[in-house]
């Protein structure tokens, strides 16, 4: 009987998982439509009693994304407003989606991370994973490696789609 050889794990294959660089933490949504009269209208001053009325401690160092569910035209200030409130418990606070929120995160994250371990190597940017990593990570992981990689795909070692390949120098 021929010896099975796994053939990925001798290659020079370098996998870029996003899932290893996944900020730690709780993230949240906050629909500031429940603040809102018939979740449509904001009444300023009830709005604002609202607001003065929740207890924002319980953000303690969380990930926020604040968002409006409805269709409710909100002026900028209300939601500067709610910011405010949660500036000096959550660890970051965006407008938008959870996915938002994620984006955002590796938007400063990814920066920083040293590439050089890339140089000239094969990179597979690693495609499934169990938690949330959003398409604006891909795409600037991406970019990253770019530079560095001799070629990079996306997916699994086995069913990997070729994205790049640096010229011969």
């Amino acid at each position: 009987m021929e010896e099975i050889i796994n053939k990925v794990a001798n290659s020079v294959l370098e996998v870029f998982d996003l899932e290893d660089y996944y900020p730690k933490g709780t993230r949240t949504q906050i629909d500031i439509s429940q603040w809102l009269y018939d979740g449509f209208l904001l009444k300023e001053k009830d709005f604002r009693e609202q607001l003065n009325n929740q207890d924002w401690s319980k953000y303690q160092d969380q990930y926020v994304a604040v968002t409006c569910s409805t269709e409710a035209i909100i002026p900028k200030w209300a939601m500067v407003l709610v910011t405010m409130h949660l500036a000096t418990f959550a660890k970051k606070i965006v407008y938008g989606s959870l996915e938002d929120l994620d984006s955002s995160l590796y938007e400063e994250l990814l920066p920083s991370i040293d590439y050089t371990a890339y140089q000239d190597k094969p990179v597979i940017i690693k495609g499934c994973s169990k938690k949330p990593v959003p398409l604006q990570a891909y795409i600037l992981s991406a970019q990253y490696l770019q530079p560095y990689a001799r070629s990079i795909m996306y997916g699994e070692a086995c069913s990997a789609v070729p994205l790049y390949k640096a010229p011969k120098k």
